[in-house]
């Protein structure tokens, strides 16, 4: 891998899609996952922070993927954002031990799986509200009341929106301007949608190094195209919760870029 960044990154996704790999040893086709990063530099700006391929989506291949991306100079993570994969979460606490926002996006529609469809409407409105809370008190205000309202026509979602609250709202404790980039996953699903689609067309990877190869590709060229774009977060935005930061970090993420760049020539 490349020489580690230097600069924090504050907000770090994490990602992982099921591929179908060739198992050619045991002449058998297997389940892996394709593990990704993605992070918001101090700059503002989005970027790629590291790909791999595991045999399992488990705590103990999370766990060698994010100690991996701290050997490699990940730093000042203060918020990470993923699906509610129990494993995933406790390699994030066991690692870099961050705070973790669970995807609000990904929760409403596990809720929706709970009740009958004619309830939809008034479970998917009733957890909106907590969202659209303008503050941290407010929204646990709110989220007493849809507990309360729920509790007799939705018990469970009750129940396990009591439970998640905490790491459903853990967002609300950064910046306003934030917030609708950073409480769910929402960002990489145009990146997620091009891997699926890609993925359909080669059915399945003949190895390992095929699946990150393609990956790898696709990856520096969205790393490429968020260089250049508009911040996904201000700079003056980002310095409330780096404080200590006195001049605009350089947009080039060089060390970062080459790795991407040197997996994906690695595996031709």
């Amino acid at each position: 891998m490349a020489d580690p960044w230097r600069a924090h990154t504050p907000n770090v996704w994490l990602d992982a899609r099921i591929e179908r790999v060739r198992d050619t040893e045991a002449h058998t086709v297997r389940h892996k996952a394709l593990l990704v990063a993605y992070g918001v530099h101090e700059s503002g700006r989005r970027e790629v922070i590291g790909i791999d391929v595991g045999e399992v989506e488990s705590e103990a291949t999370w766990r060698e993927f994010i100690r991996d991306l701290v050997a490699r100079g990940l730093t000042g993570v203060q918020l990470v954002i993923s699906d509610a994969h129990p494993g995933l979460k406790k390699a994030i606490e066991s690692v870099i031990g961050a705070q973790w926002q669970r995807c609000c996006v990904h929760f409403v529609r596990d809720m929706l799986g709970h009740v009958p469809r004619q309830s939809h409407p008034l479970v998917r409105g009733a957890l909106k509200q907590v969202f659209a809370a303008v503050d941290r008190d407010m929204a646990a205000q709110v989220a007493a009341g849809v507990i309360a309202q729920l509790t007799t026509v939705a018990p469970k979602v009750a129940r396990l929106l009591g439970d998640a609250e905490e790491d459903l709202l853990a967002y609300m404790r950064f910046p306003r301007e934030h917030w609708p980039k950073i409480r769910s996953t929402n960002p990489l699903e145009r990146v997620n949608r091009e891997i699926a689609r890609r993925s359909d067309v080669v059915g399945i990877y003949p190895n390992d190094d095929a699946l990150i190869r393609l990956a790898a590709g696709l990856l520096v060229e969205t790393n490429d195209e968020w260089l250049v774009a508009h911040r996904y977060i201000s700079h003056a935005s980002m310095q409330m919760i780096l404080p200590e930061l006195e001049e605009e970090p350089s947009a080039d993420q060089p060390a970062l870029k080459g790795a991407l760049a040197g997996v994906a020539m690695s595996t031709t």
